[in-house]
């Protein structure tokens, strides 16, 4: 009595059809449920994985750009203070050129006023030397011409003297 007891208390048909039930649920759930969401799973594991991959290239890219434009950075820090340096060379080259330019055209007035000094020295002296002539001559020729005293020919020397120096 007890086996038909436990034959009733577990009924093996409703087991075999639980168990048989459960199998086609699995079978169908792999097939329209399981395999389309590893297929989601496996698309979203390929997208973050490529994801990663891209932003692992940009991040090397971008490493690879900074360290470009750092170099180019120092390069033109360095154009800069080369040309700076060339135009402080040209600039003092320059100054210096001024300078002795300067110099070169003072030294040529310089030399150019003692020539005009000289040149009018010269014909000072030979004005001079004109009249002192011509005085002389005139004197000479009075002094015969009047055939004075030696105190009144020294008198008319000096009047005429006195006269050519009032003319000037």
């Amino acid at each position: 009595m007890q086996s038909l007891v436990l034959a009733s208390a577990f009924p093996i048909g409703n087991i075999l059809f639980q168990l048989l039930a459960f199998l086609i649920l699995l079978v169908l759930l792999r097939k329209f449920a399981w395999g389309p969401l590893m297929g989601i799973m496996k698309e979203r594991q390929n997208f973050i994985t490529n994801e990663i991959e891209a932003a692992e290239k940009n991040r090397k890219e971008s490493e690879a750009q900074l360290a470009l434009q750092v170099a180019e950075l120092k390069q033109a820090r360095e154009e800069a203070r080369m040309i700076i340096e060339n135009a402080k060379k040209q600039g003092e080259a320059q100054g210096e050129a001024i300078i002795q330019a300067s110099r070169k055209e003072a030294e040529r007035v310089k030399e150019e006023a003692l020539a005009d000094i000289a040149s009018e020295k010269d014909k000072a002296v030979a004005t001079l030397r004109s009249e002192v002539a011509s005085l002389s001559v005139m004197i000479a020729s009075k002094v015969i011409a009047k055939e004075l005293d030696e105190r009144s020919q020294e008198k008319l020397i000096h009047d005429y003297l006195q006269e050519a120096g009032e003319s000037k």
